[in-house]
C-alpha cells in the first residue's frame, strides 16, 4: 500500500483540490453543490454565484428560483437551491455567519454529509479529513487496501475508518486527493487504462 502511494505521490506531486474558492463558505456551497455531477461542472456556475451570493446571510434571505436559475446546469438544482439556502440559514442563526470547523457540527447543516465534512476541514481548515468519494471506493477496492473491497455496497464510514489507520493524519487529505485524481485520470470506472497505469506491476485488478 505505502509503496503504491510513493508511486502516486511521484505522478501526482500537487494534490489540490479540484473545486474553486476563496473561503470556507465557498468550499462548503461548492461541494454541497457536487453532488451527482462534475467539479468542473460545478466550477462553471459558482463564479457567479459566489459574486451574487458572498455570504451565509445571502443565501439565507435568498429567492429560490434565483438560484435554480444559476445553479441549473448541475442537475437537481430543485434540492440543491433548498439546501443552500437552509445553509445559510443554519449558519446565520446557529453558528454567527460562520463555517464550523468540526466534524460533529458541520453534518448538522443542510446538505453536509461525512465527506463533504472531510472536504471542508481538510482544505478549508488545514484539518485532517479524508473523503471518500466513488473515485475513493473504487480505487481502494481494486487495489485491495481494504478488505470489504468485495462489498457490493460497501460504507464509505467504514472505508474512511480503515484507510485513516494506516496513513498518518497530516496525509489525509492529500492521500483522498490522489486517490481521486488517480481514479479520474487512469483508474477509470468502466474501462481502467491498466496499459498505462503505474501500479500495474502491483495492481491485484489489473487487466492488460
Amino acid at each position: 500500500m505505502h509503496d503504491e502511494y510513493r508511486i502516486l505521490c511521484n505522478m501526482i506531486p500537487e494534490a489540490v483540490c479540484a473545486l474553486h474558492f476563496s473561503n470556507p463558505l465557498e468550499l462548503l456551497v461548492a461541494t454541497v453543490l457536487s453532488a451527482q455531477t462534475t467539479d468542473k461542472r460545478v466550477n462553471s456556475v459558482t463564479g457567479e454565484l459566489f459574486a451574487t451570493y458572498p455570504d451565509a446571510e445571502d443565501y439565507a434571505n435568498a429567492n429560490i428560483e434565483d438560484i435554480e436559475r444559476i445553479i441549473r446546469p448541475l442537475g437537481f438544482y430543485h434540492a440543491k437551491a433548498k439546501h443552500l439556502i437552509g445553509l445559510g440559514q443554519a449558519l446565520s442563526e446557529r453558528f454567527d455567519s460562520e463555517v464550523p470547523h468540526t466534524m460533529e457540527e458541520l453534518v448538522t447543516l443542510p446538505g453536509v454529509g461525512r465527506k463533504t465534512a472531510n472536504v471542508v476541514l481538510g482544505n478549508a481548515f488545514g484539518i485532517p479529513g479524508f473523503p471518500v468519494d466513488t473515485h475513493v471506493t473504487r480505487v481502494t477496492g481494486r487495489l485491495r487496501w481494504r478488505t470489504d473491497w468485495n462489498t457490493r455496497h460497501p460504507d464509505p464510514v467504514k472505508i474512511e475508518k480503515a484507510i485513516c489507520a494506516c496513513f498518518p493524519p497530516e496525509e489525509w487529505t492529500n492521500l483522498s486527493h490522489r486517490l481521486i485524481l488517480f481514479g479520474r485520470a487512469t483508474c477509470h470506472a468502466r474501462k481502467p487504462d491498466c496499459a498505462n497505469c503505474p501500479l500495474a506491476d502491483t495492481c491485484p485488478s489489473v487487466s492488460i
